[in-house]
């Protein structure tokens, strides 16, 4: 019977730190610590996948806290059957005594355990629908004030109206007037539009 940490950490919240001393305080070995520097929407990791390769039946697995493991609540209630009942191994989330897989291995014991997994799965998800919410209105305040997302466009040369001219009238070829503007060509052409007023 072996222990192994999981650890997971996003782009927006790097204290994997944390983590890591939460798995060397419970005596785990670094090369059965597994970590994913990746959002938990999912399951499609590839660290995780190679626990999963790893971890046999009686092994016990360690994560800080559920959204550690992941943020889809449906996701998570598939994963933790599969860990504890498919491949059988005990999970301990360190941040929560309740999810200890250990403990309490009568009904009642179980009952609880899946109670708050549910409960707290449900939170995780919540939370995450609730951040994506507040990206996107917060987007779409941002650009009914007039903020621009995305590259600043490119200026325009000073030359520009003398080039869509020739343009017009043939002198020059469309990727030739793209060039002489350094862009290309399907941004001239929206430039020469936008400067018409043109949708």
């Amino acid at each position: 019977m072996m222990d192994y940490g999981y650890i997971r950490v996003s782009s927006t919240d790097q204290n994997e730190l944390r983590q890591l001393m939460a798995m060397r305080g419970r005596g785990i070995p670094e090369m059965r610590i597994y970590m994913d520097k990746q959002s938990g929407k999912d399951f499609e990791r590839p660290q995780y996948k190679r626990l999963l390769r790893k971890l046999r039946e009686g092994d016990l697995l360690y994560v800080l806290s559920i959204d550690r493991l992941g943020r889809n609540y449906q996701e998570i209630q598939n994963q933790w059957r599969v860990l504890t009942r498919e491949i059988g191994v005990d999970i301990c989330v360190i941040d929560m005594p309740l999810l200890d897989t250990r403990e309490g291995k009568d009904l009642m014991g179980t009952f609880i355990a899946d109670l708050v997994l549910q409960i707290l799965s449900f939170v995780s998800q919540s939370e995450r629908e609730s951040i994506r919410r507040r990206q996107e209105e917060g987007i779409a305040a941002a650009r009914a004030r007039g903020v621009r997302f995305g590259r600043p466009a490119t200026p325009l040369p000073e030359d520009f109206e003398l080039i869509v001219s020739s343009w017009e009238n043939r002198t020059l070829t469309l990727t030739e007037a793209a060039e002489l503007c350094g862009v290309s060509e399907s941004t001239f052409y929206r430039r020469v539009k936008g400067r018409r007023g043109e949708v």
